[in-house]
């Protein structure tokens, strides 16, 4: 049973975590880490972006984790917010998909078009892979 006071002591240092997280800079990575993700690789893209994070050797980049998104039938999805706040949806995500992502958009701040989803009118509207 912890006391008041360690219970306090609690509040405060988890008040001051969340100030540090809405203060923060830089790109923030979100990977929909609920059972429909996991089912279709979530897991291993969330891996393979930390790795190609800490290979470029990126800072300012904050990595979490989040349940369902809401659109099972696309994922793998990551949500990429930049620093002005805007969101980019990534879908049907793999490793190598990932850490082209780290290196285009997060490093260099180019968005792929092609794995992003568009919502037309309330619809989302599967990007189109052109086949090589």
């Amino acid at each position: 049973m912890k006391s008041l006071k360690e219970l306090e002591e609690i509040r405060k240092k988890t008040l001051e975590n969340i100030n540090l997280r809405k203060g923060r800079e830089g790109y923030r990575v979100v990977v929909g880490m609920a059972t429909c993700g996991i089912a279709a690789g979530a897991r291993l893209v969330l891996m393979a972006i930390m790795d190609e994070i800490k290979n470029l050797e990126l800072t300012n980049v904050t990595v979490a984790q989040t349940g369902c998104i809401g659109a099972c039938r696309l994922e793998p999805i990551v949500e990429v917010y930049s620093p002005e706040g805007e969101k980019v949806t990534y879908i049907k995500m793999d490793p190598q998909k990932a850490k082209a992502m780290v290196e285009s958009h997060i490093k260099s701040g180019k968005v792929i078009d092609e794995y992003t989803m568009t919502v037309i009118e309330g619809k989302i509207i599967d990007p189109v892979i052109k086949e090589d």
